[in-house]
């Protein structure tokens, strides 16, 4: 067995929060460190890590100090999308004058805001020799590793290949407002949560032992604000966002949808769709999966657990997310899961990853994919922006930026690019 490794990580917030959780299953490595300029986040980011007897965290308001303490040999960068270019360059520039002792670099989903920020990232973290890793946690979700496992030996084997999946990621809005504004995350829902089912299509898609086999070549999309730049609740999100966010000025789409055609190697075109929204009320974070065969189909819904829990009206308490991501009630029958960062798939993740790098070797998702990731994304937007379906033309994408990450869409283009 390798030896465990040292891990520091960028970002102190939710989603290394989920990170930390899933570390109490992970064999392979510990916490040590974390890089953050809010020093109340990152001293609640260490004593979690303490709590859960994860690793004893050193806390630095510095990355580039953060990344020469002696015992980091790995790096989550968990930080907003805006800042990790200039982050990654500065590990980049330790490592290659000798000072730090990094050999490995995760990122978490989405790679980054555009084609051009992606590539760069990994232009650096290539160039710089280092083992790399695209944090996509719902393709190590056990419910969709183990289905799909079933479906290819048991499905594909007898009756054929599947020819379409599904995947769609609703809410009701991000905890955190630069998610909200699009030049600082690189769009609204279809940057944040795409990313996910993107990447879950097509994992449910490709063969477990051929990972060329899919090739896109046509994407269609479609992006709308259909709640939070209505008036009501663009001031209410302007008032529980200190002001940050004014969707009545300039709104990012809280619905998207996409279309991915893909040739397989065999010739056969096959399909992916992607639904992912802000605008949706429910329990709670709702994630579904489906997968399509000639005489087989796959169903996933992470609201209907096996578990579910049930508060009369004379239950009353302040509102939280004790029981799911993104909860939105505390009264009636609501569904609960017993290990949230378990059945998302970031323990999985964290395992996988970790151990790939303690032997030294690219782990299944690497910072490649999330370029591809990426290039879908953009070219999802380019659809929605012209009202067409397109030509998957990857080399035409690098100098692409989303009308919602410069702050120039309308919703009212969702009619108006009718042709």
């Amino acid at each position: 067995m390798a030896r465990r490794i040292g891990v520091g990580f960028v970002g102190s917030g939710f989603i290394a929060r989920f990170h930390a959780r899933s570390w109490v299953g992970v064999r392979d490595g510990d916490i040590v460190a974390v890089a953050s300029p809010n020093p109340q986040s990152r001293k609640e980011f260490a004593e979690l890590c303490r709590e859960l007897g994860v690793g004893e965290v050193a806390g630095y308001d510095d990355v580039a100090a953060m990344v020469r303490q002696s015992d980091v040999e790995a790096v989550w960068i968990t930080a907003p999308n805006h800042v990790r270019v200039p982050l990654v360059q500065a590990i980049v520039d330790e490592v290659r004058a000798g000072r730090s002792k990094v050999r490995a670099i995760a990122i978490e989903k989405p790679l980054a805001r555009n084609v051009a920020e992606a590539r760069k990232l990994v232009e650096m973290v290539e160039g710089a020799g280092l083992l790399h890793a695209y944090l996509e946690n719902q393709v190590f979700a056990p419910s969709l590793t183990r289905g799909k496992e079933i479906a290819w030996r048991r499905g594909a084997a007898l009756s054929g290949t599947p020819y379409l999946a599904r995947a769609a990621e609703e809410h009701g809005g991000p905890h955190r407002p630069w998610f909200w504004r699009g030049p600082l995350q690189g769009g609204g829902v279809l940057s944040d949560m795409m990313c996910h089912s993107v990447e879950a299509g097509r994992y449910m898609l490709t063969p477990p032992d051929r990972p060329d086999y899919l090739r896109p070549v046509a994407v269609t999309a479609s992006i709308a604000n259909l709640k939070w730049s209505r008036p009501r609740y663009a001031e209410l999100l302007r008032r529980q966002t200190g002001g940050e966010v004014d969707y009545g000025r300039a709104p990012a789409e809280d619905y998207a949808s996409a279309e991915i055609v893909y040739e397989t190697a065999d010739g056969d075109l096959v399909i992916t769709q992607a639904n992912t929204s802000w605008s949706f009320s429910g329990a709670g974070l709702r994630l579904t999966f489906e997968l399509l065969g000639p005489e087989y189909s796959l169903s996933i819904n992470t609201l209907e657990p096996e578990s579910k829990i049930f508060f009369s009206r004379n239950v009353q308490g302040p509102a939280g997310e004790d029981l799911v991501e993104k909860q939105a009630a505390e009264q009636g029958q609501m569904p609960y899961l017993g290990d949230e960062a378990h059945v998302y798939g970031y323990t999985a993740e964290n395992q996988h990853v970790t151990a790939a790098f303690a032997q030294g070797r690219m782990p299944r998702e690497t910072l490649r994919d999330g370029l591809l990731v990426t290039q879908l994304l953009m070219a999802a937007y380019r659809a929605a922006e012209a009202g067409m379906t397109m030509r998957f033309a990857p080399d035409n994408l690098d100098e692409f930026v989303p009308l919602v990450q410069q702050d120039r869409w309308s919703p009212r283009q969702i009619a108006e690019r009718a042709h």
